[in-house]
């Protein structure tokens, strides 16, 4: 015996419902974040961009490399002190595949850093195609890097104390270019970024103290006065 057509009928009434209510419910969701991020933002006397095509592109390791360029949205630019000074400073939605994957929030070094790091949770499954060297265990994190004799002078226990302190809730830190990165869970409060920023200034304190010259090691710079800039790769 057959089932009934109005038995599919229901069924599919029923699945129609439920994916519009979750898509409602996404969209709310993505609504509040967005007038929360732009609320922050204002209070911070920063600049707020719904979206931005490519952004994303000026980093390629770390968050990048794992879930692909994907699209910045809800972006904050601004800058803010650290012990050593005045640093630019980058929040954003990581969207890929129509779904934010983590919040990125960067923090702009003077220089250009001599090599990549990548500094991974122990716990997450961070193999990928063409993942950089293993560098070994740095804390509670494993370090990738780019170049395994330059990273072994970059990673001093004050940068091992700094990145400690990020939180286990950031799958990765990273250290690409001239940016101190990290990659935060896609919930993150105001107040929590407000916490990552802290530590990340603190750990690109160690990595580009203002008191050597910006043409200096770990890597080179013009030392020139760093301006928020969105769509534009620097």
């Amino acid at each position: 015996m057959g089932i009934p057509a109005w038995v599919w009928f229901t069924v599919a009434a029923v699945a129609g419902i439920a994916g519009f209510a979750l898509i409602a419910t996404d969209r709310a969701q993505r609504t509040a974040r967005n007038r929360e991020r732009r609320r922050w933002a204002a209070l911070r006397g920063w600049q707020f961009e719904e979206t931005d095509q490519v952004l994303t592109s000026r980093w390629e390791s770390g968050a990048i490399a794992y879930y692909g360029t994907g699209t910045a949205k809800d972006v904050v630019a601004g800058s803010t002190f650290t012990a050593d000074g005045r640093r630019q400073v980058y929040v954003l939605d990581h969207e890929t595949n129509n779904k934010v994957n983590s919040v990125l929030v960067g923090v702009r070094c003077r220089r250009s850093l001599p090599v990549v790091v990548e500094l991974w949770l122990h716990s997450v499954p961070f193999q990928r195609d063409q993942m950089p060297d293993l560098l070994g265990p740095v804390g509670s994190r494993y370090a990738f890097v780019s170049e395994v004799p330059a990273a072994r002078k970059l990673i001093t226990p004050d940068l091992v104390d700094a990145a400690e302190e990020i939180g286990a809730d950031v799958t990765v830190v990273w250290l690409e270019g001239d940016w101190v990165m990290a990659a935060a869970p896609p919930n993150s409060t105001p107040s929590r970024i407000e916490r990552l920023l802290r530590d990340l200034g603190e750990l690109a304190d160690v990595v580009d103290p203002f008191d050597a010259e910006p043409d200096d090691e770990p890597g080179s710079g013009s030392g020139e006065v760093i301006r928020p800039s969105f769509g534009r790769k620097q």
